[in-house]
C-alpha cells in the first residue's frame, strides 16, 4: 500500500471517527462537537462514498462502510427530529443541519442515485434512509420532495424487478405507514393521488390476465412481495382517506382478484403463493394493517362502500375459482419450518403448512359468508355452498390436513384452527355467517337443517362443544377471550348464544344427550339415545374424542384459581393468551398413552359421556357469568357485559327447564 493509499484510509478513518462522535452527540439529545456545516459536509461526504485517493480493496471496503454508516446515522437524526425526541439547542443544531443537506448541498439525488446500487445492503439503506428524509420533509414543509417523486415514478413506469424498483417500492410503502400510524390524512391522500397513475401502470404489469415467461423472471418474486406490501398500505389508505372516491389503485384487490388468484395457481415460487394467499385473508376479514400498529386509527374507521364493493368483487371470483377446481391448483407444501423447507422424498408423516391451510380456508369461508350477504332477496344458495363446503374438504384430506381420519366434518374446523386463536374465531364466527344464512334461505326443518349442517361441517352447536372441549371447559380461556382485542370472539359469543336460545334441543342433540334424528358426514343417523346405527356420537369422530387435546389448559400454570367467595379474582386482565404468530401446545390423553403401551382402556357409557359433555359445557358457562358478574361488580371488567350476562343466565335456565321435563 502507498503512500497515498494509506492518507486516503487515514481520511476515511477520520470520517468515521468523527460521525461516530456526532452519532453519540445525537443519542445524547445534544449538539455536536464539530459546526453544523463540518457535520454536514462529512455526512455528504459519507454518503456519496467519495474518499480522497485510494483504489484498493481495503480502501473500497472502508468507503463501503463510511457510506453505510452516513446512511444509518442520517435516518436517525430525521427519526429522532420526526418524533419530537429532541429538545432546546440539541434539535435546533440538527434541524439546521439537515437544513444544510438538503436545500444547500442536495443530497436527495445521492440517496436516490443507491437505489441502484449493485450492493443490495447500500440499496435498502438507502431506501430506509430516504423514507425516512421524505416523512421529515413531508411533514415539515407540506410538499413531496420532487427527486425523489420523479425517481419512483419513472422506476415504476419502465423498470424490470430489480433492486432500483424494490427500493422505489420499499421507500413509497414505508412513507405511506408513516402518514397512516401519524394520522397524516390529508398529505395521505394527495401522495397516493400523485402516485396513482405510475402504480396503477405497475399493478397492470405485474397483474395481467394472462401469465408470459417473461413475467417470471429471476428477481420477480422479491419484487411481488414487495408489491403485495404496497398493495396492503394503498388499500387501508382507501379506508382512511376522505377524498370521497378510492382511486384505482387503492383499489386493486378487486380490480385485479383474478390476476391474484392466478399468482396462487401459477406462480413457481412458493412464498409468493403463500404471500398472495395471506394478503388476500387479511383484506377479506378486513385486518389491514394488523401489523402496524394501526389499531387505534382504523378502529374508528368505517367500511367504505368501494371497500366493500372490492371485497364481494374478490370474494365472487374466489368461488368461481373454486368452482372451476382452482384448489386442486394450490400447493401446499410439507415440513415448513423456521429453517425453511426440508426437502424430502419420504413426505408420509410429515405435516403440511397449516398457515396455507388456514389462508385457504378463511378465504374461502369468508367468500362464502359475503356472497350469502349480497345474494338477492329469495335466492336459494344452499346447494352452491354445499359445492364450495364439499370442495374445501376435498381440499383439506387431500393435503393431509389431518394426521387421523375425520369422520364427522364439522371437526375439521378443531384441527385446522386449534393451534390459532386469531383465525380459529374468525372461521367459527364465519360458519356461524353461513349457517344462519344458510337456514334461513333453504326452508327445510330444524332437525333437517341440523342434519345437513353436519354434513356440511358447519354445524354452530358441534363447533362451540368442540371448542369447549379443547379448552378442557375452562372458563378462564374463555375469560381471557372475552377480554381480548386480539379476536373477534365476543362478537360470535354473543350471537351463538342469541342462536341458542331459539335452538337449545340442537344444542342438547349436538352434545349427544338428547334423543332425536341428526345425521353425521356419513349421512348415519342417531337413533335411540343419540347412538348412531354402525357409528359414532356426532362429537365421537372428532380430532377431540381419539384423543388429541389441542391445548395443554388443565394443567396450565397461567390460569388462576378463585376462591367460591371471591377474595382472589383472577390476576390483573392478562395478556391474550397467544399472539397472532405463536403455536399451541399438543398432547395426547391418558386414554391414547395407556393404549400406546398396550395398556387395556375401558370406554365410558356413552349416555354416561354425553351427558357430562352437556353437564360440563353449562357449568363452563356458568362459572363464566358468576366471574364476569363479580369482576364487573367491582369494576374490574373493561365493558359493560349486562347484555352477555343475560344470554348466559338463559343458558341456565334452559337447562334445568329440560331436566324438569
Amino acid at each position: 500500500m502507498d503512500l497515498t493509499e494509506r492518507a486516503a484510509l487515514s481520511s476515511t478513518r477520520e470520517v468515521f471517527c468523527c460521525l461516530t462522535d456526532c452519532y453519540q452527540c445525537l443519542l445524547r439529545g445534544s449538539r455536536p462537537d464539530i459546526s453544523g456545516a463540518e457535520v454536514a459536509k462529512l455526512l455528504f461526504s459519507g454518503v456519496c462514498g467519495r474518499v480522497s485517493g485510494g483504489d484498493t480493496e481495503d480502501s473500497a471496503e472502508a468507503a463501503w462502510q463510511l457510506t453505510g454508516f452516513s446512511l444509518s446515522l442520517l435516518r436517525k437524526i430525521c427519526c429522532r427530529l420526526s418524533v419530537q425526541s429532541l429538545d432546546g439547542d440539541g434539535r435546533g443544531s440538527w434541524v439546521d443541519i439537515l437544513g444544510l443537506l438538503f436545500e444547500h448541498m442536495d443530497l436527495m439525488p445521492q440517496l436516490v442515485h443507491h437505489f441502484h446500487a449493485e450492493d443490495p445492503v447500500i440499496s435498502h439503506l438507502a431506501a430506509k434512509t430516504a423514507s425516512v428524509c421524505v416523512f421529515y420533509l413531508l411533514s415539515k414543509s407540506g410538499t413531496v420532495c420532487p427527486v425523489w417523486q420523479k425517481t419512483c415514478q419513472q422506476t415504476f413506469s419502465s423498470s424490470p424487478p430489480g433492486p432500483e424498483l424494490d427500493a422505489c417500492l420499499w421507500s413509497l410503502t414505508e412513507v405511506l405507514k408513516k402518514l397512516l400510524k401519524h394520522s397524516h390524512q390529508v398529505l395521505l391522500g394527495e401522495l397516493v393521488t400523485t402516485f396513482d397513475w405510475s402504480l396503477t401502470a405497475l399493478c397492470s404489469k405485474f397483474l395481467p390476465e394472462q401469465r408470459t415467461e417473461v413475467t417470471f423472471s429471476s428477481w420477480w418474486g422479491t419484487t411481488f412481495c414487495l408489491l403485495l406490501d404496497l398493495l396492503e398500505v394503498l388499500s387501508t389508505s382507501g379506508l382512511i382517506c376522505d377524498s370521497g372516491v378510492c382511486l384505482r389503485s387503492q383499489r386493486i384487490p378487486g380490480i385485479h382478484s383474478a390476476a391474484l388468484l392466478m399468482t396462487v395457481s401459477c406462480s413457481s415460487e412458493y412464498f409468493v403463493k403463500k404471500r398472495t394467499l395471506l394478503f388476500l385473508k387479511r383484506f377479506l376479514l378486513q385486518k389491514l394493517g394488523d401489523d402496524w400498529s394501526l389499531e387505534g386509527v382504523l378502529s374508528t374507521v368505517g367500511e367504505r362502500r368501494d371497500f366493500s364493493a372490492d371485497r364481494s368483487v374478490l370474494a365472487q371470483s374466489i368461488l368461481k375459482a373454486v368452482a372451476d377446481n382452482w384448489l386442486l391448483s394450490v400447493q401446499v407444501e410439507h415440513a415448513v419450518f423456521f429453517g425453511g423447507v426440508l426437502h424430502s422424498q419420504a413426505t408420509e408423516g410429515l405435516k403440511p403448512d397449516g398457515m396455507m391451510l388456514r389462508a385457504v380456508s378463511l378465504v374461502l369461508l369468508k367468500s362464502i359468508e359475503l356472497h350469502f350477504q349480497t345474494a338477492a332477496p329469495g335466492v336459494d344458495s344452499t346447494t352452491e355452498v354445499n359445492s364450495y363446503l364439499h370442495h374445501l374438504w376435498t381440499f383439506l384430506k387431500r393435503c393431509n390436513a389431518s394426521q387421523i381420519e375425520v369422520t364427522h366434518s364439522c371437526s375439521w374446523i378443531s384441527l385446522l384452527f386449534g393451534e390459532q386463536d386469531d383465525d380459529l374465531m374468525e372461521a367459527t364466527s364465519g360458519f356461524l355467517s353461513i349457517f344462519l344464512s344458510y337456514r334461513r334461505c333453504s326452508g327445510l326443518d330444524d332437525y333437517s337443517v341440523l342434519e345437513a349442517a353436519c354434513a356440511s361441517g358447519c354445524n354452530p352447536h358441534c363447533h362451540f362443544v368442540l371448542l369447549l372441549q379443547s379448552l378442557s371447559f375452562d372458563h378462564s380461556i374463555l375469560l381471557d377471550f372475552l377480554i381480548s382485542s386480539e379476536t373477534c370472539f365476543l362478537e360470535y359469543f354473543v350471537r351463538y348464544l342469541k342462536y341458542l336460545r331459539g335452538d337449545w334441543q340442537g344444542f342438547t342433540v349436538a352434545s349427544g344427550h338428547r334423543k332425536g334424528p341428526l345425521a353425521d358426514s356419513h349421512g348415519s343417523e342417531f337413533g335411540e339415545g343419540l347412538q348412531p346405527k354402525g357409528s359414532v356420537s356426532p362429537l365421537e369422530g372428532s380430532s377431540l374424542d381419539v384423543g388429541l387435546r389441542l391445548v395443554e389448559y388443565d394443567n396450565s400454570d397461567e390460569s388462576s384459581e378463585e376462591s367460591p367467595d371471591g377474595h382472589k379474582e383472577s390476576k390483573s386482565p392478562r395478556a391474550p393468551m397467544t399472539d397472532s404468530s405463536s403455536k399451541m401446545k399438543t398432547k395426547h390423553t391418558s386414554s391414547m398413552i395407556q393404549s400406546e403401551q398396550g395398556c387395556p382402556t375401558e370406554a365410558a357409557p356413552l349416555e354416561q359421556e354425553t351427558c357430562d359433555t352437556l353437564e360440563k359445557t353449562v357449568s363452563c358457562l356458568s362459572e363464566l357469568r358468576e366471574v364476569v358478574t363479580r369482576l364487573h361488580t367491582k369494576k374490574l371488567f373493561p365493558y359493560n357485559p349486562s347484555s352477555l350476562l343475560k344470554l348466559l343466565a338463559q343458558v341456565e335456565t334452559y337447562q334445568k327447564s329440560s331436566l324438569s321435563l
